[in-house]
């Protein structure tokens, strides 16, 4: 809020205040004349009108009112915030800061999260022989903080958390064994990561399914917190400019060739060869996708040669893929679910995954398109 609005607001309400209290200062005064038998000698409909004074322990109330609220202005921030924080304090982060209600959610949050972590470490990670973590994850929270807190952090601490993340991996896939842990995981994903993966965490269009062998990024628990910590941005560019019309229809048809031609269309043989001298050019599909078309995951390039299609394995799917590229985001969680609900998460995610090394036939997830994770939750499958 602006200072203007700030103060406006605050000049009504000490103005209302005063009003008010001046009139009943005025009324508590007023002496009117009275008749002989105390009235007024006002008379309406056969009722005469007493001059009595007001009840005490209205004037109680009242007046408590009143200098609650004079109470309130001086210890929060509700006369001209921007220049008074007022003297309340709450505990944030570890530190004292002025009372805001958003600093009360923070603090509040931090005491509800605290007994959250405290079940965790207690009864989760012990009983799933996981009590190796601790150490692990303090040390990580300490970092994250100095990260939160700095304007200018070192050069090397995101490379430390990284590394810290990474050697939660263990622990993990030790939570992907224990019954508790993976009821509380599949809560979390209903919560949090439902809306994109479906609760059966069979993705849809554009969104992976996480239950199959197919990751984009890598299935590994490591590879998994990773993501569900940093989110991913993937992106297929548009090649509707360099290619033309023409190089799209024959790398599609390539590209169908590879995959194993699913959808038995009939193959024009000569676009397919034209199709393979295109995304075998250097800066062309081989950049990403590799020369056998296996993806990478370095760059979360997918494998052309299976039958997962992220955005459909279709002809013209494929060429509008082509055409107009994908974009894809997967949002980062760190700082809204916390590295014990990521752990959870991450163990249930890796325990829905296929690690017979056969995927499903017909899944939902894609190949022509793109590096996209396109997930709002979870992790690129």
């Amino acid at each position: 809020m602006t200072f203007f609005w700030s103060s406006w607001i605050t000049l009504i309400s000490i103005g209302c205040w005063a009003f008010i209290l001046g009139v009943l200062l005025f009324v508590i005064k007023y002496k009117p004349s009275l008749e002989d038998d105390g009235t007024t000698g006002h008379e309406y409909d056969g009722i005469r009108e007493y001059d009595k004074a007001l009840p005490k322990w209205w004037l109680v109330i009242f007046f408590g009112s009143i200098i609650w609220g004079v109470a309130y202005w001086v210890f929060f921030p509700a006369m001209f915030p921007k220049h008074w924080e007022g003297i309340a304090t709450v505990e944030v982060d570890g530190e004292t800061v002025p009372w805001t209600s958003k600093n009360e959610l923070f603090s509040e949050l931090e005491s509800n999260n605290k007994v959250f972590t405290d079940n965790f470490e207690k009864n989760i990670l012990v009983k799933a022989d996981a009590a190796g973590a601790t150490a692990t994850l303090g040390t990580l929270n300490e970092l994250q903080a100095t990260m939160r807190r700095s304007d200018n952090p070192p050069a090397d601490l995101q490379t430390q958390i990284d590394g810290k993340v990474a050697e939660l991996a263990p622990y993990v896939e030790k939570l992907s064994e224990n019954p508790n842990a993976l009821k509380v995981g599949s809560r979390l994903f209903l919560q949090n990561c439902a809306v994109c993966h479906g609760s059966n965490a069979k993705g849809a269009t554009g969104y992976p399914n996480l239950t199959d062998n197919d990751w984009l990024y890598g299935g590994e628990a490591s590879n998994i917190l990773t993501t569900l910590h940093n989110g991913r941005v993937g992106g297929m560019a548009a090649w509707r400019d360099q290619l033309g019309e023409d190089g799209i229809r024959a790398v599609a048809e390539y590209v169908l060739a590879m995959s194993g031609n699913q959808n038995d269309y009939e193959l024009d043989q000569t676009k397919v060869a034209q199709g393979k001298v295109i995304f075998n050019e250097p800066t062309n599909c081989v950049l990403c996708h590799g020369p056998d078309g296996k993806g990478m995951i370095s760059a979360g390039a997918p494998n052309l040669t299976d039958n997962i299609w992220l955005y459909g394995g279709d002809r013209e799917t494929i060429r509008e893929t082509l055409r107009y590229g994908r974009a894809g985001v997967m949002p980062k969680w760190d700082t809204k679910l916390g590295n014990e609900r990521i752990m959870l998460l991450a163990a249930y995610i890796y325990s829905l995954s296929d690690k017979t090394g056969k995927s499903p036939e017909g899944s939902m997830v894609t190949a022509a398109a793109t590096q996209p994770v396109a997930t709002q939750e979870a992790t690129a499958n």
